[in-house]
């Protein structure tokens, strides 16, 4: 019976990522997939998922290990074959694929409009080879992906790094520049925005960077490790001048994510949607950001911002309402806010 061996996990949503992750190079089902392509074959492969045993008929029972030339050779025959949901088996092979013919498909090819309608239904991952174009189109649910040659996706990855990292450079010259603004109190909205203008920017292009890596599998192992490299400490960056700037950080940081690449290079933009200011009026930084390079404990740094309202008037502030505040560090925290005055004066980085 089918459903002894048809496995039964539990429906979920799917992101685009978890899909390529299922088909990046490296894993046996690619293997198999591109040596179908190489063969100039066509395929219909279907992962198993809750209600798969009520759209195929027909084919007959497997029930082994999934190997790529298994799936190759099975290939071979006009019907779809059926993997196990964790991709470990194959457990039906030359089926029959009936879904109902009432949902919408983009595809033309019989083939594919019978994988576009079972992957609709079945909430799985479909894939489907065209034995004509040699191309490999994957869906799961409304996702639909053409899946792109490694060599040219392995190029645009690196194309794309290339441009990471010198968005990167621009964003630790424009924070040196607000790190100066911010110690001799001249910070404007307009200088605020043109760091978060470049943190947005490479925060958009990592996740398309994330997403070729992604699709690369193990051949995106030097180009993933390069990107954590040059997105090292961002993050922590952006919350720290969210913080310093608005009085609603998570909120600030909803709106910019969802900003298009075009809004995010008008600076007029940024400063109206996320501050409600023009770029000239002028603000002073809480705080956090430079405080936490003093490696301040969350307590001395929270009572110092509600004591003295900003960096200027923590800069500002005498040495006996520190002294309350800090206590026996006063004299250490002293040292350290010299220590990075120097440091930001000369341009260093902190």
């Amino acid at each position: 019976m089918k459903d002894d061996i048809l496995e039964k996990p539990e429906e979920k949503s799917f992101s685009l990522l978890d899909v390529l992750k299922k088909v990046s190079p490296g894993r046996v089902l690619r293997t198999a997939i591109d040596d179908i392509v190489s063969g100039r074959m066509g395929a219909l492969i279907v992962v198993d998922s809750p209600s798969v045993k009520g759209i195929f008929k027909g084919g007959f029972k497997i029930n082994c290990i999934l190997t790529a030339q298994k799936l190759v050779e099975l290939s071979k025959m006009d019907g779809a074959i059926i993997l196990s949901s964790d991709l470990s088996k194959i457990l039906y092979a030359n089926t029959l694929l009936i879904p109902n013919p009432e949902l919408s498909s983009v595809e033309t090819g019989t083939r594919h409009k019978a994988a576009e309608r079972t992957a609709k239904q079945t909430n799985t991952l479909v894939v489907a080879v065209s034995e004509r174009k040699g191309s490999i189109t994957v869906y799961q649910g409304n996702i639909r992906y053409v899946l792109i040659d490694t060599e040219d996706i392995l190029r645009r990855a690196i194309d794309t790094l290339q441009i990471l990292e010198r968005q990167r450079e621009v964003f630790d010259e424009l924070l040196i520049n607000l790190n100066v603004l911010e110690m001799t109190n001249l910070v404007s909205v307009g200088d605020v925005c043109s760091v978060i203008q470049r943190l947005e920017m490479v925060n958009k292009m990592s996740g398309i960077l994330n997403r070729y890596i992604v699709e690369l599998g193990k051949e995106g192992t030097i180009v993933r490790m390069r990107l954590r490299e040059v997105i090292k400490g961002l993050r922590e960056s952006e919350d720290f001048i969210l913080k310093d700037y608005t009085a609603r950080p998570t909120r600030a940081k909803n709106v910019l994510t969802s900003m298009s690449f075009d809004s995010l290079l008008d600076l007029e933009n940024i400063s109206k949607i996320a501050f409600s200011y023009e770029q000239e009026k002028q603000l002073s930084p809480k705080g956090y950001r430079m405080l936490n390079s003093l490696g301040l404990n969350e307590k001395d740094t929270k009572n110092l911002i509600t004591e003295f309202k900003n960096f200027d008037g923590i800069l500002k502030a005498d040495d006996t309402k520190l002294a309350e505040i800090l206590k026996s560090s006063r004299d250490d925290f002293r040292k350290k806010i010299d220590s990075l005055k120097d440091q930001v004066m000369v341009g260093r980085k902190i």
